[in-house]
C-alpha cells in the first residue's frame, strides 16, 4: 500500500483538487446562467413588452438539475453534507469507523447513480425536449457523472478513514 506522501497519492490528490475546483466553477456558472431564463420568465409574466419565451422553462430546468448535481458533487468532496452526531464522545478510531459505515452507504448510492444514470442517459440519446429541442442526454448525463464523482471523492475519504481506523495514519501526523 502506498503512503499518503507517495508520488502516486500526491498526483491523485492534485488531480482531485483540480477536478473539485473545476466543478466549483461550473457550479457558479450554472447558477449564473440559471438566473437569465428565470429572470426572463418573471419579467415576461408581468410586462406586455417582453414576449413570453417558451424555451426559458426548459433551460431553467436544465440549469437547475445541473446546479443541484454539481452542488452534490462538490458537497461530497468538501464534506459539507449534514451529519447527525449520535456519539459525540467516540475516539478518533471510532469516528473513522462510523464514517466508514456512512461512506459505504454513500458509495453504494453512487454506484446506483452511476449504473442506472448511465442507462437513463443511453435511453435519452436520440430524444429531444419538446419546446427548446435540447438533447435530453445533456440533462440525464448529470446522474452518472455525479455517481462517478461521488465514487472518486467518497472513495478518497473512505481510504483516509480506513487508514485511521486500521492505525496506518497518525491523526495530525501523516502516515506511519
Amino acid at each position: 500500500m502506498t503512503s499518503p506522501a507517495s508520488p502516486v497519492r500526491r498526483g491523485w490528490r492534485r488531480f482531485t483538487a483540480a477536478y473539485a475546483r473545476l466543478l466549483s466553477w461550473l457550479l457558479v456558472a450554472t447558477v449564473a446562467i440559471l438566473i437569465v431564463p428565470v429572470t426572463l420568465q418573471i419579467f415576461a409574466r408581468f410586462t406586455t413588452f417582453i414576449p413570453t419565451f417558451i424555451w426559458t422553462e426548459e433551460m431553467a430546468r436544465l440549469m437547475f438539475v445541473w446546479a443541484i448535481m454539481l452542488g452534490a458533487m462538490v458537497g461530497i468532496r468538501e464534506g459539507t453534507h449534514f451529519e447527525v452526531d449520535l456519539w459525540p464522545k467516540l475516539s478518533v478510531r471510532g469516528q473513522a469507523l462510523l464514517r466508514l459505515f456512512a461512506g459505504a452507504g454513500v458509495l453504494a448510492l453512487a454506484i446506483v447513480f452511476l449504473w442506472f444514470g448511465w442507462e437513463f442517459t443511453i435511453d435519452a440519446r436520440y430524444r429531444i425536449s419538446e419546446l427548446a429541442e435540447l438533447p435530453l442526454w445533456m440533462i440525464h448525463v448529470a446522474w452518472p457523472l455525479a455517481g462517478l464523482t461521488w465514487i472518486v471523492f467518497g472513495g478518497e475519504r473512505f481510504l483516509d478513514d480506513l487508514r485511521i481506523a486500521t492505525g496506518r495514519w497518525r491523526v495530525g501526523g501523516g502516515a506511519r
